[in-house]
């Protein structure tokens, strides 16, 4: 009953882009094809080819190392409150150890340390050659540009800005369908600098946490590019895309240390955002819920955010492959990722009552978590892209709530081809 349910949610999700579309027409099968086929193939390499899991199980150890090296510098740092009691002695006695882990002191450090890891490997020349590899296979088989394969590609290593600068001197002449393209990607994706984050957060909830929020940004790449041709077709030729020198000077390090030091200052950066966006956002939730509880509903449970947006997602996750008797559940955490970020929404997924959600079920919504589709990342989008090209302001501005649909589409497309395979 749940393959049916997710197999038939698929289409759903599909339709319910052609009913935003501009055209609200029948899509081209062969675009069909390609984008379901990449995301079913990405998904059964990792769920069903042993080497592949076997090379994400190391790369999850590697995970840990870089956990334990950030322990290192958070205790040498703040003390005793940056380190495990298992690993350091505590000035008291220590009766629940998971009340020690102070997001900012254990937590939050670890995108310091992966920004500036991303710096190195960009530096090297590694990330860029994995990127173009993405990139050539995006090109090939759904058609898109080159500039356009490129950033979509990058998306699922980088933020939703950083990507577009990669090929900020074809922004300008890039058709509508590719600008909404480059969106969607944004919000469909999640940036390698905050994947590590993810993972810790989910390493008690999944086994192999990055190895799935990885692999849930891969797919959701594909996804994002068919939805997005199909609300926003194509009207003209793609647009050329840079060669390889063009993407390895585009983000230059003149040195190890100069890659170092940036990434530092660029991770600091993003470290303090991401802790004050989480500070306050959670207190607006708050506040808001002081103000839902006031008014009079049936029943004893007072109205809150997390149960109207439950209400309101809940047959979205069970069109993923949710039990309905968990679909309440399912669909509040949709709802804080989209009105708040998927951070909070992990979070909230690690925190669950044991058996609110089955270990399926729980596996669809991390995929279905995994991406930027959130109110906060529509400022932040357009922000960022009209900087880059004012000249589309308008533009940019007209797509980016669209963008906001495709991409929450795509991700509920994901955890769907998720629960079909797993």
């Amino acid at each position: 009953m749940l393959f049916v349910q997710a197999l038939a949610g698929i289409f759903v999700f599909i339709a319910l882009a052609v009913l935003c579309s501009e055209q609200r027409r029948v899509p081209d099968w062969r675009l069909l094809v390609a984008g379901l086929a990449l995301q079913f193939l990405f998904a059964f390499i990792v769920f069903r080819v042993d080497f592949i899991q076997r090379m994400l199980a190391a790369i999850n150890q590697a995970v840990s190392a870089v956990v334990g090296a950030t322990e290192a510098g958070t205790l040498f740092v703040f003390g005793y409150l940056g380190g495990d009691p298992a690993n350091v002695a505590y000035p008291y006695d220590v009766s629940n150890a998971g009340a020690t882990v102070v997001l900012a002191f254990r937590i939050l450090p670890l995108i310091l340390l992966f920004t500036v890891l991303s710096a190195i490997l960009w530096h090297y020349r590694i990330l860029p050659l994995i990127v173009r590899g993405f990139a050539f296979v995006l090109r090939r088989s759904m058609g898109v540009g080159g500039a356009v394969g490129l950033s979509a590609a990058a998306n699922i290593f980088i933020g939703m800005v950083e990507s577009p600068a990669l090929i900020r001197p074809y922004l300008k002449s890039l058709t509508r369908s590719e600008m909404f393209i480059v969106m969607s990607c944004g919000m469909a994706t999640v940036a390698g600098t905050v994947m590590l984050l993810y993972s810790v957060i989910l390493q008690n909830v999944i086994a192999n946490a990055l190895g799935h929020i990885l692999t849930a940004s891969v797919i959701s790449a594909p996804a994002a590019i068919m939805l997005s041709l199909i609300m926003v077709p194509a009207q003209s030729s793609a647009t050329i895309g840079p060669d390889t020198a063009e993407v390895a000077s585009a983000t230059q390090y003149h040195s190890l240390m100069d890659a170092i030091t940036r990434g530092t200052s660029d991770g600091l950066k993003l470290m303090a955002n991401v802790g004050a966006m989480l500070l306050v956002l959670v207190a607006l939730v708050a506040l808001l819920n002081s103000a839902l509880s006031l008014l009079p509903v049936p029943g004893e449970q007072p109205l809150t955010l997390q149960l109207v947006l439950g209400y309101l997602f809940a047959p979205l996750t069970w069109l993923m492959g949710v039990p309905w008797s968990e679909a309440m559940t399912a669909g509040s955490l949709m709802g804080i990722k989209t009105a708040l970020n998927e951070l909070i929404a992990f979070i909230a997924l690690a925190d669950l009552t044991p058996g609110s959600l089955s270990s399926k079920s729980t596996i669809i919504m991390t995929y279905a978590l995994c991406g930027f589709a959130n109110f906060g990342s529509l400022g932040i989008m357009i922000a960022g892209l009209t900087g880059m090209c004012p000249e589309r302001t308008q533009e940019i501005v007209t797509l980016a709530p669209k963008s906001l649909i495709s991409g929450t589409l795509a991700t509920c497309m994901t955890g769907a081809i998720a629960g079909l395979l797993y």
